[in-house]
């Protein structure tokens, strides 16, 4: 008798079948990012599989704070950060801080008592709102890192251009206050640096989007998994030509896509395309940035915040993708997208690009920051079409590895693992 009720007062998931899941996340769209377009995913990934989610995210203007997007519930919480407009440069994007937020975790504890989760999965600094609950409910916690957030307040681990080595306080303060002003740097670090204790006790399973995400937030001796970004199935381009995809070049062009910043190597590309001789066309895609340069070669086109759809016809359509970060990538969507096109993909060896492309099958790796070598890397692609056909192949025969229906299912498995741990040390106390 009392082993049967021990048993039933454990939530209703089972090993392989549904679950209530909630998924914590900053943002979710149509506030829109690399993260955002994740969780969104694995959202409707999980309810094609009949799973229960809710998705629980920070309350934004002009959103309600309770919606459906499909069979995903939307739940927008209220946050003490929101209400302090000036930490934040942008008012649509006020991160949660690295320390529990009194409001949030109110608001998160009463979503927990009406959602009753099997399973509370959080991604990057949102966990934060979540540790509190761990003790009152005892919900099996996971958290994906998309960053290097759990070591380092910039969650990029880099010092201005370089690559950082790794925390210190000597380091660590005088580069987030650069990076936040001081009073807001001091606050992210020093709780950054109080929560990573107890956070590493109390999250059941990290989950590290690629092996340098792993390496770099410093995972060895907890128990985690590298488990990909992905994209869905069937990637949808915009059906038709529309008044954007109408100025891309008739002819086979280069692309890049993401921020144009001198931290996603956008000067290294435009010093290599300037090395070239004859090229095709040179297409950015992305938001100008402090740092984005001014003059551009000619031969380049630069298109601002393009919809997601049209970016995707860019893909369908251009010759090469390059992605020349010279910070830790963690594991860049834009070469999985060109990838699903089958389209090759020159990388510079940092992070988690060393994940996705495999050199000399689909795509080239270069030194990143090396201006020469991806100039070499582009004439021959470019001059090789026996080369480009290769790679292009490769690429194709790649990208399951990164869609939905190989990724989710190993997410999936971790929290059916977390479950069956949880009912046998339930039935070791009865």
């Amino acid at each position: 008798m009392g082993l049967a009720l021990s048993i039933r007062c454990i939530h209703a998931g089972q090993t392989g079948g549904a679950m209530r899941v909630l998924l914590a996340t900053q943002f979710y769209p149509p506030i829109i990012g690399g993260e955002e377009r994740h969780v969104r995913n694995l959202a409707h990934g999980l309810t094609a599989r009949g799973h229960d989610v809710t998705v629980a995210t920070l309350a934004q203007n002009g959103f309600p704070a309770r919606d459906n997007n499909g069979s995903v519930k939307i739940r927008r919480l209220p946050a003490t950060i929101r209400r302090m407009s000036g930490l934040h440069a942008d008012s649509q994007r006020t991160h949660a801080p690295p320390l529990p937020d009194p409001e949030l975790s109110l608001a998160m504890k009463q979503l927990v008592d009406e959602v009753r989760p099997d399973i509370i999965h959080a991604h990057n600094w949102m966990v934060y709102a979540c540790l509190p609950l761990k003790a009152l409910f005892r919900i099996p916690l996971v958290l994906t890192l998309h960053d290097y957030s759990l070591i380092c307040a910039k969650k990029n681990l880099m010092r201005a251009y370089t690559p950082c080595t790794g925390p210190g306080l000597g380091k660590c303060l005088p580069c987030a206050s650069d990076h936040y002003g001081a009073l807001k740097g001091v606050v992210t670090y020093a709780g950054l640096s109080a929560m990573r204790p107890f956070g590493r006790r109390a999250i059941d399973v990290f989950i590290a989007v690629s092996q340098a995400v792993a390496r770099d937030n410093r995972l060895a001796g907890l128990r985690h998994q590298v488990i990909p970004n992905f994209v869905p199935d069937h990637l949808e381009a915009s059906p038709a030509p529309n008044e954007r995809t109408r100025l891309l070049p008739q002819q086979p062009f280069i692309l890049f896509v993401g921020d144009l910043m001198l931290l996603k190597g956008v000067g290294t590309l435009l010093d290599a395309y300037r090395n070239l001789r004859a090229p095709p066309p040179l297409v950015l895609i992305g938001r100008r940035l402090p740092d984005t340069p001014a003059e551009l070669p000619p031969g380049v086109h630069l298109f601002e915040s393009w919809p997601h759809e049209d970016v995707l016809a860019a893909w369908q359509r251009c010759l090469v993708g390059v992605v020349p970060s010279v910070l830790r990538e963690a594991c860049a969507t834009v070469i999985i997208e060109a990838m699903s096109f089958g389209k090759p993909v020159l990388a510079s060896a940092i992070g988690g690009n060393t994940d996705l492309v495999e050199s000399g099958v689909s795509g080239l790796l270069f030194p990143p920051g090396d201006v020469a070598a991806l100039a070499a890397a582009l004439t021959d692609v470019i001059g090789d079409a026996g080369l480009r056909q290769r790679l292009s192949e490769g690429s194709a025969r790649r990208a399951p590895l990164f869609q939905a229906a190989s990724v989710i299912g190993r997410i999936e498995k971790v929290y059916d693992d977390l479950l069956a741990d949880r009912r046998q040390a339930a039935v070791g106390r009865a």
